[in-house]
């Protein structure tokens, strides 16, 4: 300070407003401060890039902003103690830029564990999966905690107490509770969800409800779904929790594609089978989705009222595979059975004729019959 007094005493011979004269070293040593400070942040940010630590990094990204508030605080000091200088300050203005200080170091405190927290959550969340489905959750949890926690101690340090609201936190958690029951309800479903784990980001699941497609979020009161057609659905958690899924992408994505044909009774079924599975099998090569390595099956299964049908057992390599793998096995086979002389018969129903006549005749009176007759 010794420095400033002097550096306030020149200025002063110019005969400028003594408040001036401290406003204005106050904001020129903050601007070389921040200066010095983005100098200094910007050459250890080049160290931190060359290290394999990853903390290094997030605590040189956590302090930049911290550092600012801190600076700002600290020249609030300095501007009360050059007032003091020029015996222009006052009680009031002295208590203001004290609290006013303190304030600024409390909120450079909750700005850096908040930013620490959340990159230390985005970093385990690329190696854990439920860290990864739960990043929405958890980084409410976390800014929650660090801003309430914050919160408190601001409030105390400014001279509030918190004991009474620490206190009264019992009843209004339960008036919350019960105002936002359906918002809480989906919460600890979206909680149950991931701990239970029956779908994860990026599976391809269906509801019981109809909706299919990539799950692209799970949030803390919705779950964000890609349906194929490119547009996204947004469920409540509670819904989903309590619908039966589908999830084509567990064990494994690789899924079997059933396709039903039916022959005519008078086909060779053994030629069938044959000439089926060689088309089973090109088409397997052929289309991209597919799995070649997988061995096609046919499977006969039921004498119909027209045809003798049986099942074609494909293999897709995820569920949106399975439709251009049946297309393509379709067209191909009804092209092979053309030439191959297979006929894949249409319904057929007889009518009885002489059968129909004498149920007519025994229902009708005597006098109808023997005019239908005529």
């Amino acid at each position: 300070m010794n420095h400033l007094d002097q550096l306030a005493n020149y200025l002063a011979e110019f005969n400028l407003p003594a408040w001036s004269i401290a406003l204005g070293i106050t904001l020129a040593s903050l601007l070389l401060m921040l200066a010095l400070k983005g100098i200094v942040i910007s050459r250890l940010r080049r160290v931190t890039q060359r290290t394999p630590w990853f903390f290094d990094t997030l605590l040189l990204k956590a302090l930049s902003a911290p550092i600012t508030i801190v600076l700002v605080g600290f020249h609030l000091l300095i501007l009360e103690r050059l007032f003091e200088h020029f015996d222009i300050s006052s009680p009031t203005f002295t208590t203001v830029t004290g609290d006013s200080a303190r304030v600024f170091l409390i909120v450079a405190l909750i700005v850096f564990f908040d930013r620490i927290s959340r990159g230390t959550l985005e970093h385990y969340a690329s190696s854990s999966s439920l860290l990864y489905n739960s990043q929405g959750i958890a980084r409410g949890l976390l800014r929650g905690l660090v801003f309430g926690l914050g919160l408190l101690v601001l409030l105390g340090t400014l001279g509030v107490s918190v004991t009474p609201i620490i206190a009264s936190l019992g009843i209004t958690s339960l008036a919350v509770a019960l105002a936002l029951q359906p918002t809480l309800e989906n919460f600890f479903s979206g909680v149950q969800l991931l701990v239970d784990k029956p779908f994860q980001v990026g599976d391809f699941i269906e509801l019981d409800s109809g909706e299919q497609g990539y799950v692209q979020k799970i949030g803390w009161r919705s779950t964000w779904i890609k349906m194929l057609q490119n547009n996204t659905v947004i469920l409540p958690n509670s819904q989903i929790s309590q619908s039966r899924i589908v999830n084509y992408d567990y064990p494994v994505k690789e899924l079997s594609v059933l396709v039903e044909v039916g022959v005519h009774y008078s086909s060779d079924l053994e030629q069938v089978e044959v000439i089926t599975k060689e088309v089973a099998k090109e088409v397997l090569q052929r289309v991209e989705g597919a799995e070649p390595s997988f061995t096609p099956r046919v499977m006969f299964h039921s004498f119909a009222d027209s045809s003798i049908n049986f099942t074609v057992v494909l293999r897709a390599r995820e569920y949106v595979d399975n439709f251009a793998v049946k297309s393509a096995f379709i067209k191909a086979l009804h092209k092979r059975y053309g030439e191959e002389g297979i006929t894949i018969p249409y319904p057929i129903r007889a009518i009885n004729t002489e059968q129909e006549g004498a149920v007519f005749t025994l229902t009708q009176p005597p006098e109808t019959a023997s005019a239908a007759k005529v």
